[in-house]
């Protein structure tokens, strides 16, 4: 067919119109996840330290990926930041970010490094850039850990009724107690924190849903997990699923990396 100046320039204009619609979709959908990503850092929330992924460790190590758990200080957002920042810089290839309860927010945040091709979720929040979460969270019925936080000074942790009732309620009492001894202060100032980012925006992402949770609203994680378009699972498990159930937490984890479980 011979080219002429209006048929080229109608090919040129639906040419255009499909470079737009590519642009808009990008921006909408999540990347594909990588193929191959044998590097996993792991970040730990509020009442814990980076031992409680430790059941999820020896499941990937196994599987042959390069797993790290972070220690989150707990004093400030921006120190919080800092130290998974530091662990996501050692990688050395595409890297999975897993978070877990409060470390939500370091995923959105700290998942914009361009070493992270993949983020999980797990129990965790999810906030938007900018989004005030403590409001968000109040739209929702309060989850009974919150009336169980007490405070030292600043410091504050929750009491050993919280924590086995409705933190690891799902977990062995005796076990629970070495978790509850072990449990690591926060701060109040970490609380103030805001996201910047919202990784989840640009990066494929995946949830796992705590069915029985008593620390986040389950309906909450459902609606961040599904403002955010994640790869979604529900575990019938407590707010501390990494540990009662890490065979399911990790086979998450191997999925976003590219890996069969």
């Amino acid at each position: 067919m011979t080219m002429t100046r209006r048929t080229f320039s109608t090919a040129l204009l639906a040419g255009a119109a499909l470079s737009l619609a590519a642009k808009r979709g990008m921006a909408e959908t999540p990347a594909v996840a990588p193929t191959s990503a044998r590097n996993v850092v792991l970040a730990h929330g509020l009442f814990a330290d980076g031992s409680c992924w430790a059941p999820v460790i020896a499941r990937l190590q196994a599987a042959g990926l390069n797993a790290t758990a972070v220690q989150n200080p707990l004093t400030t957002f921006e120190e919080a930041v800092a130290s998974v920042t530091r662990v996501i810089a050692r990688q050395d290839g595409p890297t999975v970010l897993v978070g877990h309860s409060f470390a939500g927010m370091l995923v959105s945040e700290c998942g914009m490094h361009p070493n992270v091709a993949s983020l999980v979720y797990v129990a965790a929040r999810a906030p938007d850039a900018g989004e005030d979460y403590p409001a968000l969270a109040k739209t929702y019925p309060a989850p009974p850990a919150s009336a169980g936080i007490v405070f030292d000074g600043d410091e504050g942790r929750l009491s050993e009724e919280a924590f086995l009732n409705d933190f690891a309620g799902d977990l062995p009492a005796a076990q629970a107690r070495v978790l509850y001894a072990v449990q690591q202060p926060f701060n109040k100032a970490l609380l103030t924190g805001k996201t910047s980012a919202a990784a989840w925006r640009t990066k494929p992402s995946s949830y796992a849903i705590s069915t029985e949770d008593r620390t986040i609203s389950p309906d909450l994680q459902r609606f961040m997990a599904k403002r955010m378009k994640a790869k979604t699972i529900e575990v019938k498990a407590s707010h501390l699923s990494l540990i009662s159930q890490p065979e399911t937490i990790a086979a998450l984890i191997l999925e976003a990396a590219g890996h069969a479980s």
